[in-house]
């Protein structure tokens, strides 16, 4: 084995030009596939981290999610009853007193029940609809990310009582009001109710920031003539993973709907899977393009060593001998690619990680390129690399080992 080594070395050494050329193909090829990975992974998982942070990872409504099933189906076995619409059910979730004190004995996590009521806020003439969402600042707290993204005021501003409201700063561009202005709320029946503007908060999501307002859950009640009603509960787990299994034993208990956040956004998810297919053809393919260098570097190898060939299978070397041999020429120049490509994978994912942008328009705020370190993904592009050389060093290896000594030495081919 060592001579077979020495052999290899001999051969790679002789075309050091070419021999650079292949590695630094292999190199780049995967250095950029490191850098690619790691931007691609570190926009995903912030993505992700995203959808966790800024949303319950269980919401329980008052909805059933699917019709309840009718006498007539129980009486009769052909009954097939369709087009049933469940009843609006003002009272929100039956009993949220025993169902928070069942939820409290066991969820591993944070719960807030809340009231969500359409209605219109009015201020100086202008007016902008929006969802009047009563909470308990305590509990709500613990639950919600807005708690981090005010700009003034703060939920603990509810709980001095009275008629106060915390809404998000594009809504109140919108309105032309400010702090401590009294803005209007008008329920869908049509009640209204004047707040106190105690809080402005920007989450950076158009939706939030302009179309809901905060305010304790008795005023909300009260607004919407639904006393002591909740129709949501908010659940945010220690572990959001767990989220399914707990939305299925909640649902099945309460019979309302539960909807985990990988339900929520199931296309989103899928659609991050199909682009990490894309992201790793996309590497193969790069690391295919690297192989042909090898290839034609190890062809041209096996062209010009044709005697020396002979010759060594003359003295005794096998043809397994001569495949191992240009296999490991291709595997040499692979693996000194792939060293040389870590060294400009991390180069460039660090210079990634440097740049500095701001968005400050109506989407989220972000000010460095989001970027995933993991040693996976040197491991996948040196494992791509190696591949590559491997079945590019084969080839020419297999072609080599049928080749008949005698004919070559006798000038044949």
């Amino acid at each position: 084995m060592h001579l077979i080594l020495d052999i290899a070395w001999t051969h790679i050494a002789g075309r050091g030009r070419q021999t650079a050329v292949a590695i630094v193909g292999v190199a780049v090829g995967v250095g950029f596939s490191i850098a690619m990975a790691a931007l691609m992974q570190g926009g995903q998982d912030d993505f992700v981290r995203q959808l966790v942070d800024t949303m319950p990872h269980v919401e329980v409504s008052d909805e059933q999610r699917s019709a309840r099933r009718q006498p007539a189906e129980d009486v009769f076995e052909v009954a097939a009853i369709s087009g049933l619409r469940p009843r609006d059910d003002r009272r929100g979730i039956i009993n949220p007193t025993a169902a928070q004190a069942w939820l409290e004995e066991w969820i591993p996590g944070r719960f807030a029940a809340t009231l969500h009521a359409e209605g219109v806020i009015r201020y100086s003439g202008r007016e902008v609809g929006a969802v009047v969402i009563g909470i308990d600042p305590e509990r709500e707290a613990s639950v919600s990310p807005i708690v981090e993204d005010f700009r003034e005021g703060s939920f603990a501003a509810l709980t001095a009582g009275g008629n106060n409201v915390v809404i998000g700063d594009t809504m109140a561009s919108r309105l032309g009001a400010g702090l401590g202005d009294t803005i209007t709320a008008v329920s869908s029946e049509g009640l209204t109710r004047n707040f106190k503007i105690v809080g402005l908060f920007h989450t950076g999501t158009t939706a939030r920031d302009e179309g809901e307002a905060y305010v304790l859950q008795k005023n909300a009640q009260i607004l919407s003539n639904r006393p002591n009603a909740i129709n949501r509960i908010s659940v945010k787990l220690d572990d959001p993973n767990a989220a399914p299994a707990i939305a299925r034993r909640v649902e099945a208990e309460l019979g309302y709907k539960a909807v985990a956040w990988q339900e929520a956004n199931e296309s989103i998810l899928e659609a991050l899977v199909v682009r990490n297919i894309i992201m790793y053809t996309v590497v193969a393919a790069i690391m295919l393009v690297a192989g042909f260098g090898i290839f034609n570097i190890i062809s041209t190898i096996t062209h010009e060593k044709a005697r020396d060939i002979a010759i060594m299978k003359s003295l005794g070397f096998s043809e397994a001998d001569m495949q191992r041999l240009f296999v490991l020429e291709g595997l040499a120049i692979g693996g000194a690619g792939s060293l040389f490509g870590w060294a400009l994978g991390f180069s460039i994912t660090y210079a990634l990680s440097l740049v500095h942008f701001e968005i400050a328009a109506t989407g989220q705020e972000m000010t460095r390129l989001p970027i995933a370190w993991s040693m996976l993904h040197y491991l996948i592009a040196t494992a791509s690399a190696l591949g590559s050389a491997a079945v590019a060093g084969y080839l020419p290896a297999r072609r080599a080992a049928h080749l008949n000594p005698v004919d070559i030495i006798r000038g044949a081919t």
